[in-house]
């Protein structure tokens, strides 16, 4: 009887010792994440500088995500691969993160859905038509593939579908999730932005010619006019841009931008090094000039060279050209014209990851000279059938007629951007210093910081409406509607040279896709589907042999 309530009592207890160890378990598991993830190329982890920001959150951010409805197979897999995300999210933000799938086309009547989707363009989202037979039968489907981040108020639209179609674009696109979400929240969880300085003095682009750059910065920091021969120096700003001077730089402006890359400031040329008008060129025929910003010493100095030429393209836009007239209405028909590359080949780095083409207008080549210390990376490179036109240069239209394409043959792709990184050497080192200069302050060696060198003024100029002459977005052209990612390369190159918590990193997820072999397939199917069917039964059959083999031994001995 006392064994028996002895035991009572030790079950109890060690019941009771069970209960407060999965309690206790529970406890820490929810203070201290423990999460293994098995997948080669780490596809369901975030990155540190994620999670900091995800902890980090004192207010809810709430995202609604246009991926609901009848949808084709490859926007399926970006939806469950978006809800996977931001289920990785909430693990880290707790319940500062809620998220929705909505279905943009589910709306009571077709004009209440039609101002729905006005509702969301108006919010930043793009309709994309798709098409699919249903019955035999063509159907236009409208799709927002995108999402609107709010937090405190404020809001802003995130595009989830990027790259140039195709499985391929889904793949990046899944890639690009993390990123996009979190830097979204970053701009709107952020009150501390930074500033750019769009450098003015030189005959720079005009304000209207940079509307759309200057409305791309302004989502993120606060951009300011700075008129460089009027400044002391360039303290107070993070970053500044050159866009498309056309006079040189005297030496008392080019010290202020070597003393200002001396002390970590970040430098954005978007320069040309050869003049052309366009009209001429398209009228009848004009030469392309050399222009002298006075910047060749400099730039050699940090370890660049821009050639006085011009690079051509087979993958090229279009020119508008008039071809007649209807009445007193000009026809306008667009020529593919190799001068304006459309720039689809880029290096491995986090700037040009997963972006779209990019639009060039009469860009230069460059070239690489020692600098110590200083790593030199290409972001844009021209596609392999492009060619230098050294100057002297003819620029005319009627040239197309001449051009034959095996002459692109025989170059290698040609780099387009290079970025400049590490701890640069002064211009003025074992130099006389300009007059007029604060001789007290130089610096003859800098910190590290970084440069990044475009050879096309035009990279960062917006055009204008045929219509209104209102200025466009930035990388829009006006004569194919096409949307080009200008705006997005200079949007990640901002990220990263001013990126001082890492959110830049998550671009450099990388899901591989690992296909059948469908050859394979056919070959090996009778032997996959036999062993798939027959296998397990007879594992099953042998391990009940071998069960009734030991029992029957174990208890044989036993009655001996």
């Amino acid at each position: 009887m006392v064994n028996s309530g002895v035991k009572m009592w030790e079950s109890v207890l060690k019941f009771c010792i069970g209960v407060v160890l999965i309690i206790l378990a529970n406890v820490l598991a929810s203070k201290y994440i423990f999460r293994i993830d098995l997948t080669e190329e780490k596809r369901f982890s975030i990155t540190e500088a994620s999670k900091d920001l995800l902890r980090n959150l004192d207010d809810a951010v709430y995202i609604d995500i246009y991926l609901e409805g009848d949808l084709p197979a490859p926007l399926k897999k970006l939806k469950k691969a978006a809800r996977e995300r931001l289920d990785e999210f909430k693990i880290y933000a707790s319940n500062n993160i809620q998220y929705n799938f909505i279905d943009p086309s589910k709306a009571s009547s077709a004009r209440a859905r039609e101002e729905f989707y006005k509702s969301l363009e108006e919010k930043g989202l793009q309709r994309t038509r798709l098409f699919d037979n249903a019955d035999g039968a063509k159907v236009e489907k409208i799709i927002f593939p995108g999402a609107i981040v709010s937090y405190g108020g404020r809001e802003k639209p995130v595009a989830l579908l990027r790259g140039q179609g195709g499985l391929s674009a889904i793949n990046e696109s899944i890639e690009g999730l993390e990123y996009e979400f979190v830097s979204t929240i970053r701009g709107l969880t952020n009150d501390d932005k930074k500033s750019i300085g769009l450098i003015k003095g030189h005959n720079e682009a005009d304000s209207l010619e940079l509307t759309g750059l200057t409305n791309t910065l302004l989502e993120t920091y606060h951009v300011f006019n700075v008129n460089l021969p009027r400044k002391q120096a360039l303290e107070g700003y993070d970053a500044v841009i050159i866009a498309k001077p056309k006079k040189a730089f005297s030496e008392q402006d080019k010290y202020k931008l070597d003393q200002y890359i001396m002390r970590g400031g970040k430098v954005l040329f978007f320069v040309d090094m050869l003049a052309v008008n366009i009209d001429s060129a398209l009228n009848s025929s004009t030469y392309a000039l050399p222009i002298d910003l006075n910047l060749d010493d400099q730039l050699f100095k940090y370890g660049i060279r821009i050639n006085r030429d011009y690079v051509q393209d087979l993958t090229a836009g279009n020119v508008p050209v008039v071809v007649g007239m209807i009445g007193d209405q000009p026809q306008i028909q667009g020529f593919k014209w190799p001068f304006f590359p459309m720039i689809n080949r880029y290096a491995d780095h986090p700037i040009v990851k997963n972006i779209d083409a990019t639009y060039a207008k009469f860009i230069n080549s460059m070239d690489t000279v020692k600098a110590e210390g200083i790593l030199k990376t290409p972001l844009m490179f021209s596609s392999q059938y492009s060619r230098k036109l050294g100057s002297p240069l003819r620029v005319s239209l009627s040239d197309l007629r001449g051009i034959k394409q095996e002459d692109f043959y025989n170059q290698n792709p040609i780099a387009l951007a290079y970025l400049l990184e590490g701890s640069f050497t002064s211009l003025y080192k074992n130099r006389f210093l300009p007059k007029g200069v604060d001789k007290g302050s130089f610096r003859e060696q800098g910190v590290p910081t970084k440069l990044l060198i475009v050879p096309d003024g035009d990279f960062v100029r917006n055009e204008f409406s045929l219509k209104n002459g209102q200025p466009l977005d930035l990388g829009i052209d006006e004569l194919t509607r096409q949307k080009f990612a200008n705006d997005d390369f200079i949007k990640n190159a901002l990220q990263y040279m001013l990126d001082d918590d890492g959110i830049i990193t998550a671009k450099s997820k990388e899901i591989k896709i690992r296909p059948l072999d469908k050859i394979k397939i056919q070959e090996e199917r009778l032997f996959w589907q036999v062993t798939n069917l027959a296998l397990p039964v007879v594992l099953v059959v042998l391990y009940g042999f071998l069960r009734f083999f030991l029992r029957k031994r174990r208890f044989t001995n036993f009655k001996s």
